[in-house]
């Protein structure tokens, strides 16, 4: 549920195949600065910076986590790469999501392969990001750091909490294949960074489509980065409901 006072925090995996530390600071942009702890952008936003040792499973996981295919020289890198920059920062809205993009445009910038993103379980390779962070606009926020889920009987988001929103619930059928739909009222919700609640109506050129009757929490540990401190917003069919009067 939404506890008043929580910050979400951004995590971020950054694989390159840097043979030392100096390499990564050398080719870091100008401005952004770089010690063993933290990093700061030109503007003096700050972030943790937490390096992780290479693991035989990464590599995969990334691959098969990412919405749009790598690069052949992406992927030629998360196979050799030396280390995992982790990079966190605040969430919660679209500002402080904007700046974790920019910060880790800039370790991708000095040699990263892309990004694993803790919070949806989404990977991006480092030529997709650059394009989202140069972007950094709410169609290219929520593309990045917002995936879905499909079960036999539900579809849900999962991410929003980095750029300060409760995520989704909907039923199955009432989600087309593609994920169309909720991925529609996700833009809906970022482009405008409008505060959708129970009780609201959601309407398209074709009138009213859904109500938002509930918020729910998901099923994640309060610690995991894919905890969402917002909730789900349960949204169900207006047609649904007027055939079950």
């Amino acid at each position: 549920m939404n506890h008043a006072g929580v910050t979400p925090r951004i995590t971020l995996r950054i694989p390159g195949a840097w043979s030392h530390p100096g390499e990564l600071m050398e080719r870091l942009p100008e401005g952004v600065r770089l010690s063993p702890e933290n990093l700061w952008l030109p503007d003096g936003t700050e972030f943790e910076i937490n390096p992780l040792p290479p693991d035989g499973q990464f590599p995969e996981i990334f691959e098969s986590s990412c919405r749009r295919t790598p690069t052949d020289a992406e992927l030629d890198i998360v196979s050799r790469y030396t280390v995992n920059i982790g990079l966190v920062g605040d969430g919660g809205s679209l500002d402080a999501a904007r700046a974790t993009m920019r910060a880790a445009a800039a370790i991708v910038q000095a040699g990263g392969a892309g990004v694993f993103i803790d919070n949806c379980a989404l990977a991006h390779g480092g030529e997709t990001w650059m394009e989202m962070a140069d972007d950094g606009g709410p169609d290219a926020l929520s593309f990045a750091f917002t995936s879905l889920v499909r079960s036999k009987s539900e579809v849900y988001s999962m991410g929003l909490h980095a750029l300060g929103f409760p995520d989704l619930l909907m039923r199955a059928d009432d989600v087309d294949e593609e994920g169309r739909t909720i991925i529609e009222i996700v833009r809906y919700v970022c482009e405008a960074e409008r505060t959708i609640d129970v009780g609201h109506i959601l309407a398209d050129e074709q009138g009213p489509r859904f109500h938002v009757v509930e918020r729910v929490s998901d099923e994640f540990d309060p610690d995991s980065p894919l905890h969402n401190p917002y909730g789900r917003l349960k949204l169900v069919s207006l047609q649904e409901i007027a055939e079950g009067n």
